[in-house]
This record gives structure tokens, sequence and C-alpha cells, in this order.
């Protein structure tokens, strides 16, 4: 009279297959064409919605800004919806760079500059983008100039990008070429470097 003891918290083997045979159908229909791929186009759509409302959030220190800094920045953008913005590039003069040197070291300032705004601060390069993306180049004399002004530009919100220049040609591979203040509205740039001559 001995017999099997089954668990009533089990199911049975008949009820077992039942449930494979649900999760089996379920699988199928929803892994239909006609069903993934609309899913997959809306998640896409959603998924670029949100990453273009949200400035994206960086705890990390980067390139010399910290948090501070980017809240005061993205603060200052916001402040500039009704201002015509610039930027302003400032060439070191005692490097006697030439022409097409200058020409392009200020090119990588300004997509040096765009790319950095392209991480955290869309609004203001969007802002600066349907002011037609003034730039004014000017001079200062040396680099200590330059780390003033750059100084003088951080310390008001106005963001900065500095270049580097990698020593393939005219100037020593390290050197410190360009600056590139803003964009910010033409008087904060102004207090800036509204004082250097024009190249």
């Amino acid at each position: 009279m001995l017999g099997s003891f089954r668990n009533p918290s089990q199911p049975s083997k008949k009820q077992q297959q039942q449930q494979q045979k649900q999760e089996r159908e379920w699988f199928a229909v929803s892994f239909k064409p006609e069903n993934f791929i609309p899913g997959l186009i809306i998640g896409f759509i959603f998924g670029l919605f949100l990453d273009l409302t949200k400035p994206t959030k960086n705890n990390t220190k980067r390139n010399g800004y910290i948090l501070g800094k980017e809240h005061q920045q993205q603060r200052a953008a916001s402040n500039y919806s009704d201002e015509e913005l610039k930027m302003v590039l400032v060439v070191r003069q005692d490097l006697k760079m030439g022409a097409g040197k200058i020409a392009s070291q200020c090119a990588h300032a300004a997509t040096g500059m765009y790319s950095e705004l392209m991480q955290g601060q869309r609004s203001l390069l969007r802002q600066w983008e349907l002011c037609g993306q003034p730039k004014i180049v000017v001079t200062c004399k040396n680099q200590q100039e330059m780390n003033r002004l750059k100084e003088a530009a951080e310390s008001i919100g106005l963001p900065t990008f500095v270049v580097a220049d990698a020593g393939r040609t005219q100037v020593l591979s390290g050197s410190k070429t360009v600056l590139a203040i803003g964009p910010g509205s033409k008087a904060s740039v102004d207090s800036v470097s509204g004082k250097l001559r024009l190249l």
C-alpha cells in the first residue's frame, strides 16, 4: 500500500507541458516581423526623443570643468534665449604661425567647442546656430595672457576650449595655439575679450 505521494504545490507533468506549450506560442506570436519591426521603430524614435530633450548629466571632472561650472554654463545658456550669441577665437601671436596654420588651428578650436557643446549644452548650441554661428578672431601676446583669458571666461560661466597642437609643422608638440571662448552673449564675451586686437 505504499503509494507515491505528490506535493500539491508542484505542477504535474501534463501541466508543465501545457505551460511550456503556451510559452512557445507566446514567443512565436511576439516575434513575428509584423509585431517586432514597428515596435523597434517606435522604440528608436522614443529613445531619440528622450536623448534630444534631456541634457547629458556627467558627474566626472571633464576638461577642467567641474559640475558646478557646467551648471553655471547651462544656467547662463538659458539666459541667452533672446540675445545674439558669438564665439571668439584667441590666437597666440608669440608662436608666429603662418596664415594657413592659424586658419587650421581656428577650425580645430571651433569644431572642438562644437563637439563639447554637443555633449552637454545642446540648447546653447542650437541658439548659437540660430544666430548664424558668428565667430571673431582676435590675438593675444602669449600663453600667460591666454591662460588669464580662459580663467576670466570660465569664472563668468562661458565655455572654453584650448587647442593643443600635434607639432607636425610650425610649432612644438603640445603648444597651446588657440583659445575658443563662447558661444555666449556679446556682452559676456566682450567683457573677457573686448580689448583684444582683431587678427
